[in-house]
Formats: C-alpha cells, structure tokens, sequence
C-alpha cells in the first residue's frame, strides 16, 4: 500500500481527491481486496488476481472491472448482472465504468456494490 500512498502523494490530477476517497472505497469493499499499482494508477486484487484497475483520463477516470490479467477459458460464459445500466462491456471478461468530477462521490455506493459484486463472481 505503500507504493499507492507515494503515488497519489505525488498525483497531479484534477480529481486527485475524488480519486483518494474512492481508492478508500473500493478497499473498504470486501477484507480481501489488497492494492498496488498498475497502468500507472491505483490497482486492486483479490485472491492475488488483479480485478480492478482505475484508468485516469484527464478529465474522468475509468474504472475497469476485469477477471485477471490474462483471459479466461471460460470469458465467454462468464455472467455479471449490472443492473445499475453503467457498465460498458468492451469484452466478455471485461466491464468499464467511467466517472467524472462529482459524480465520483455520488457514484460512490453504487460503485462498491459492483466491486463487492465484481471480486465474488
């Protein structure tokens, strides 16, 4: 946690706040999830696979929902119900979210229940 502490002290991002208390968040979202960085922003795994990564974009930030680095054998029957209508699917194993400014602490509940949800499926 250390390395994403020292990477976000130095962050020099618009929605740098917003970015910190929804770090904060998504830890906060199930006792498994552990963090470091990857792509160059905060990145969450859990049970040692990276499964959300943030992505920040000048003026938003992604978050991307994943099953791992690698794609799975089984992506093509891999199921996530969203029932919240936010996730865009670039492909089978792969959901992103896009945020921007305040809709990132207002998004902020719904954006742990998909994480909660994310890491269990």
């Amino acid at each position: 946690m250390s390395d994403v502490d020292d990477y976000l002290d130095a962050l020099d991002h618009p929605l740098r706040e917003a970015v910190a208390r929804l770090r904060g968040a998504v830890l906060g979202a199930d006792p498994g999830i552990t963090e470091h960085i990857k792509w160059r922003s905060p990145s969450f795994c859990h049970g040692g696979v990276d499964r959300v990564t943030f992505r920040l974009r000048p003026r938003h930030l992604d978050l991307v929902l994943h099953r791992g680095a690698k794609v799975r054998a089984d992506a093509a029957s891999f199921v996530f119900d969203d029932p919240t209508g936010l996730l865009r699917w670039p492909g089978p194993d792969r959901a992103v979210l896009t945020l921007e400014g305040a809709e990132i602490d207002a998004r902020t509940p719904v954006v742990v229940d998909l994480v909660r949800r994310w890491v269990r499926a």
